[in-house]
């Protein structure tokens, strides 16, 4: 069985903006980001880039690590659910091969 992570940006919604009360309006502004890119985010139209995931860290005191990471595992899960993309890519490296 495929572990399938949600989107960190629905993350970002349920586990901080909802117990917070934080409107994306409001989050947007505390992050100095525009309403538009934060709500992408939140919404799954958007990763989160190396910028917000240190804007995230600052913001709720979390390592932005924390969030690169999830979008990574996010992103990971995406590609292996397309499995059908990577049929025709060769392989390079034989694990008979003798290694230098």
């Amino acid at each position: 069985m495929m572990y399938n992570p949600p989107h960190p940006g629905e993350h970002l919604r349920e586990d901080y903006f909802k117990p917070l009360g934080l409107s994306i309006t409001a989050a947007a502004k505390a992050l100095g980001v525009s309403r538009k890119t934060l709500s992408e985010v939140v919404n799954g139209h958007a990763s989160i880039s190396v910028d917000m995931a240190m804007r995230l860290g600052k913001a709720f005191n979390d390592d932005p690590e924390i969030w690169l990471r999830l979008q990574q595992q996010y992103d990971l899960s995406q590609a292996m659910c397309n499995q059908a993309a990577y049929a025709k890519v060769r392989r390079l490296y034989d694990e008979s091969r003798p290694t230098a």
